[in-house]
């Protein structure tokens, strides 16, 4: 196909460059339900217990999840939830919630 060495040369280059660039990590996203324990709407924060979420390879447990305030409306500690968050950038968000 490159009948130039300077350019064969050239091209394996540019692909050795390309290949020490990973593309970046898709979000991840996983459904669980749990109970909500304590609420921080100023700080768009919620944390819930709940159970094994596989999608994101959490175990059960009680994490606070970063939420956008909206979502938190009619919410309050001792609810029982059905949620759906994300992974994104190392933080957990959730991004559905309902009772």
């Amino acid at each position: 196909m490159f009948s130039s060495p300077s350019i064969r040369s050239a091209v394996a280059a540019a692909l050795a460059v390309t290949a020490c660039y990973s593309i970046p990590a898709q979000a991840q996203e996983g459904s669980g339900s749990g109970e909500v324990r304590r609420i921080d709407a100023a700080a768009g924060k919620v944390t819930i217990k709940h159970g094994p979420i596989d999608a994101l390879q959490l175990p059960a447990m009680t994490l606070v999840y970063q939420v956008d305030q909206t979502l938190l409306t009619g919410l309050q500690p001792g609810d029982k939830i059905k949620f759906k968050a994300r992974r994104v950038n190392g933080q957990y968000v959730v991004v559905e919630i309902s009772k």
